[in-house]
């Protein structure tokens, strides 16, 4: 008979079912207060009762947990000391789009060797968001792969839509069961409307295909997710940070039917990504609403403990400590002094 399944399929190896790996790896219940009373502060900004400066900061991936851990440590502090103007949560990203190839993120890629070991990835990717949250930092993480959410999820306080996913169906599904506030950027190209039509899409109850906790095939039914809100992060026709964009953004979201506010992201498109234009674009984002342009709750940043970003190397002893192996980031210095100004 011929064979007509699995002809480009060279393995298919079983993981994990999600509860297995989070007996393995738990929850503490100081663990899930934390992220609860996380969740609820940053749902608090979105919806403009908490007035504090939502920002969304730190390397544009992890993949050295050593120095993640040396920043998280740094952020820690630095979070303490602007609690009363700012709300910051910590990018904690463990999976990368990629326009055509590229290291796909610590989970995917965990040894940076193409081994692409998943389960080990999983697990180094659980361990170091309890670490965080240890330290009294809220967790930021970009969903990527829709079966993700069921091993890491309980231990993020939000999470991200990318440009690339933001038009998915599958994304919009995933977004609508998903526990905590999710932020939808705009489409690569620079589209709103992709963002709104998924942020719509996400509010409302949906049933798809996903797995549940035993990692068994399931179909998942949802209530719709509220806390689901716009970030603009430019596109391929330029920014999108200036007033004007700003305000068509907002314009389109009431026209919507959606609360105007948006969060807006001082890296990728909107600054080129070139790291030192970033701290000039932040300035303009928080000058922005300093001037009475309340609608605009909060901002990302990609930064690290060293300016700039490294290709990958041969060996992980070649890497430049705290250095970013994907987009550029702004080093700690910048941003410690970015956040006092602000």
């Amino acid at each position: 008979m011929p064979r007509v399944s699995d002809l480009h399929v060279v393995a298919n190896t079983p993981l994990p079912a999600p509860q297995v790996l989070s007996r393995e790896i738990p929850r503490s219940d100081a663990h899930a207060g934390f992220v609860v009373k996380s969740r609820e502060e940053i749902a608090r900004v979105l919806a403009g009762v908490d007035e504090r400066f939502l920002v969304i900061v730190g390397p544009c991936s992890i993949h050295d947990l050593k120095a993640g851990r040396e920043y998280a440590q740094r952020l820690a502090g630095l979070a303490e000391e602007v609690k009363d103007r700012m709300l910051l949560v910590m990018r904690v990203y463990f999976e990368k789009p990629r326009t055509t190839v590229g290291w796909k993120g610590l989970i995917m890629d965990p040894h940076l060797d193409g081994t692409n070991d998943i389960p080990t990835g999983l697990r180094m990717a659980r361990t170091f968001l309890r670490e965080v949250l240890e330290l009294g930092l809220p967790t930021a993480t970009e969903m990527l792969d829709p079966i993700t959410p069921q091993f890491i999820a309980d231990l993020t306080c939000w999470s991200a839509i990318g440009a690339r996913t933001t038009e998915s169906q599958t994304h919009r599904q995933m977004a609508s069961g998903l526990s905590m506030p999710v932020g939808f950027k705009n489409a690569t190209a620079g589209s709103v409307v992709a963002a709104i039509n998924g942020i719509k899409a996400a509010m409302q109850p949906q049933t798809f295909l996903g797995i549940n906790e035993e990692g068994r095939a399931s179909v998942v039914t949802t209530t719709g997710n509220a806390a689901s809100h716009l970030i603009l992060r430019g596109g391929d026709e330029g920014p999108n940070f200036d007033e004007g964009s700003v305000g068509q953004a907002l314009a389109a979201l009431q026209k919507n039917g959606l609360a105007p506010k948006v969060m807006i992201d001082a890296s990728h498109a909107n600054c080129g990504k070139d790291c030192r234009k970033m701290p000039d674009t932040f300035r303009e984002i928080v000058r922005q609403r300093k001037a009475g342009a309340t609608g605009i709750i909060g901002a990302m940043l990609e930064s690290n403990l060293v300016a700039g970003a490294q290709a990958m190397a041969e060996s992980r002893e070649a890497l430049v400590y705290g250095q970013s192996i994907t987009d550029q980031c702004i080093d700690w210095e910048t941003t410690v002094a970015l956040l006092r100004e602000v």
